[in-house]
């Protein structure tokens, strides 16, 4: 089964459609309205705070088995650091990071008395590329590589994985809704394809790191070579 955090928008959304037509799926959404005709499966939780992401996990506890958990929740926060408000920048962080590992916390006891969880969290292309205005949200994407080298050595002998894939740009979501048109042509010229990642991309990506055992600890590029 596959648990999708912020499957309500954006590429979560996209995941959670996709894989609700084949597998047993639950997703978590916080603030956008929900409308879908899935909305029994999706369950409002804030991610940041661990008794509600404790109480969602009581929801669903009787349905868990060999669960993959798709952690896509995510927010940013756009300004230079010398004029950013301290408490905005937390909260990209509580939510992108420790919202991440609220979610992976209350799912590893069942996944090692189970021998078996893939656990797969999306960091970002800004982490690696040097980019003005988001050093939150790249703090916030950076961490999560430490702290997926520690838990898999933790968690590897049960069966368990977890793999980072640093997204790019893709044709959908916060990577590039907020972009101008103009700025948008000005990374195409920077990726060798001269084009933006699509959905389907990522959904085999996923799918390639559920279906192998042995890429465990890693942080997969998926930005098409961006220069």
């Amino acid at each position: 089964m596959i648990i999708i955090t912020g499957a309500s928008r954006s590429i979560g959304k996209y995941l959670f459609e996709k894989y609700s037509e084949i597998e047993t799926v639950f997703g978590t959404y916080f603030t956008t309205p929900q409308r879908s005709s899935l909305l029994k499966k999706m369950v409002k939780v804030d991610i940041s705070d661990f008794n509600s992401v404790s109480q969602f996990y009581k929801q669903i506890e009787e349905s868990l088995s060999k669960i993959t958990l798709i952690n896509c929740a995510g927010i940013s926060y756009n300004s230079f650091a010398h004029k950013s408000d301290p408490a905005e920048w937390k909260k990209v962080i509580d939510t992108n990071l420790v919202g991440t590992y609220n979610m992976i916390r209350v799912l590893l006891p069942i996944m090692r008395e189970q021998k078996y969880g893939r656990i797969i969290n999306f960091s970002s292309v800004v982490a690696q590329k040097g980019t003005p205005g988001v050093s939150a949200y790249a703090a916030s994407k950076s961490a999560l590589w430490g702290m997926t080298k520690s838990l898999c050595v933790e968690n590897g002998s049960k069966n368990i994985t977890i793999n980072n894939i640093n997204l790019g740009y893709v044709n959908l979501g916060m990577g590039i809704e907020k972009v101008p048109v103009a700025y948008q042509e000005i990374i195409k010229e920077q990726i060798p394809s001269k084009a933006f990642c699509e959905p389907e991309e990522i959904f085999s990506t996923i799918e390639f790191l559920r279906n192998n055992s042995y890429i465990n600890g890693s942080s997969v590029d998926l930005n098409g070579g961006i220069l």
